[in-house]
């Protein structure tokens, strides 16, 4: 009798390798999609913070001419953006502020229909950052 040599090479990955590379990605995953929308909301707040910054001039450049605060349309702009559905001013000349709100959908859940509010009380001088939206998503200078 001859004896038959049979050449058994493994192909593929076995279940359990599978099992394991599946896990990983899955705890990648978890960590990783939270954080991405951290960074979106983040973002989104970044375009209030930037149509607030470009009132600041006209409105604070008013005061000092007029004595008074104008609404948005005396400045002549109506201001939104994608994610910011309104810019309004308020207060009174020694105490002015500017108010972005954010949109309702199309935004992180977390900020929907939250506020951003820079305020002064030097008639433009310095500003101070402050409204509704939760402080891990507004910027650092804003806290």
């Amino acid at each position: 009798m001859q004896n038959i040599k049979m050449n058994h090479t493994q192909k593929g990955f076995t279940l359990i390798e599978l099992m394991i590379v599946v896990a990983i990605i899955g705890i990648l995953a978890a960590v990783a999609i939270p954080a991405y929308q951290d960074y979106i909301g983040r973002s989104q707040v970044s375009e209030a913070i930037s149509l607030t910054g470009g009132v600041k001039a006209p409105l604070a450049e008013f005061v000092q001419q007029n004595g008074t605060v104008p609404t948005i349309g005396q400045l002549g702009a109506t201001v939104e953006g994608q994610y910011v559905t309104s810019v309004a001013i308020g207060g009174t000349v020694s105490v002015m502020s500017i108010t972005a709100t954010m949109r309702n959908t199309g935004v992180n859940s977390n900020i929907a229909g939250e506020t951003i509010v820079i305020t002064s009380a030097n008639q433009g001088a310095n500003w101070s950052c402050g409204g509704s939206v939760p402080t891990q998503y507004r910027p650092s200078s804003c806290n």
